[in-house]
């Protein structure tokens, strides 16, 4: 597990220099597009060491040629944000001024090469602060004759995720790891809307496991998913997955895909100390109790989402023993119905 899943996230699906190109050409000016060459596109290191000497990193920095003069240099960096920053314009300058710096140790020229900076941002209820340096200044001191000069002119490009809709990511010219990343980065930490959008990329998600790579990125999806996701929602993302059907789409790849969330939601049962039998069939290699356990999890986590959607404390014996009898084919219904449901009978009503 790391600290910082969404940087993982991101680096995992954009530090390919084709991934970057193919996302900055979606974001970036038709006449800013048409200047870069973006097949010259290649990684670059952004760490820099700064005045305190601590070790800091911008998130990706990339460097291409321009369709100008003898194809001049550019640097593009691409910042991720999880939430908002007012000093933005002012972080990025000091990643700016640093790489600039290195620039002049490494050339004997005095020209520094121009940058953009873009910032991807999936911030809780959209990027509201400052995006040009200007902004950061007095507005009388912006806006006077005398001093306007003294201002730095600058802006960042931002990406607002959350002002982005299914069919505006979908529509992007990315591959399925790349969409379903911008998809769950903006959506993760919001179960309800996730969970409202799944069929709309469920498709993505079918076609991503049929690539060759897929089944190791899916990996990576799955991880951000069980570290940003409140684990009383698993049990509902799980039963989403199970009844996916894509036709043209091998069960097999339904399957394995289902089946990591299995393990997921196996382990969380084990974390939470339903383990009376479970272990016991871990310990001698039953899958009988392995079964058991994820049906333990899955009546947990629908216990849990009942207890929040209804505000109660506690089940009522008819209803406790009525989970304890339900099929792991009922517990699935009942997980998909807990969430539009209006009252507990109508999670129940068979």
């Amino acid at each position: 597990m790391t600290s910082r899943p969404h940087d993982a996230l991101f680096r995992s699906a954009f530090e390919a220099p084709g991934a970057a190109a193919a996302l900055l050409q979606e974001v970036v000016s038709a006449e800013l597009r048409a200047t870069i060459t973006w097949e010259s596109l290649r990684g670059e290191s952004g760490a820099y060491i700064d005045p305190a000497l601590v070790d800091s990193y911008s998130d990706l920095l990339f460097s291409a040629r321009l369709r100008i003069g003898d194809e001049l240099p550019m640097y593009l960096l691409l910042e991720h944000q999880s939430t908002e920053d007012p000093a933005m314009p002012l972080r990025v300058a000091a990643y700016q001024i640093r790489i600039w710096e290195r620039w002049l140790k490494e050339h004997e020229s005095v020209r520094l090469p121009p940058m953009l900076s873009v910032v991807i941002s999936h911030a809780p209820g959209g990027w509201t602060k400052p995006r040009a340096f200007q902004a950061m200044f007095e507005p009388l001191v912006v806006g006077h004759p005398a001093l306007a000069f003294l201002v730095p002119h600058y802006s960042l490009l931002v990406e607002d995720l959350a002002c982005r809709s299914d069919d505006a990511l979908l529509a992007r010219s990315l591959p399925p790891f790349q969409k379903l990343t911008l998809w769950a980065l903006r959506d993760a930490r919001d179960p309800v809307r996730l969970l409202a959008s799944f069929d709309s990329w469920a498709s993505t998600m079918l076609g991503l496991l049929q690539q060759p790579s897929g089944r190791h990125e899916f990996a990576i999806l799955v991880r951000y998913l069980s570290e940003v996701i409140d684990p009383i929602h698993w049990a509902a993302l799980h039963a989403r997955i199970r009844h996916m059907s894509i036709p043209s789409i091998p069960p097999a790849n339904i399957a394995t895909f289902a089946r990591l969330i299995d393990d997921k939601m196996y382990n969380r049962g084990l974390q939470e100390g339903r383990q009376e039998g479970l272990q016991e069939g871990r310990q001698e290699g039953l899958q009988e109790g392995r079964q058991e356990g994820l049906q333990e999890g899955r009546v947990a986590a629908l216990r849990a989402l009942i207890h929040f959607k209804f505000k109660l404390a506690s089940l009522e014996p008819k209803d406790e023993a009525h989970l304890q009898r339900a099929t792991p084919e009922a517990i699935d219904r009942y997980l998909q119905r807990v969430l539009i449901a209006d009252s507990l009978a109508a999670v129940f009503d068979d």
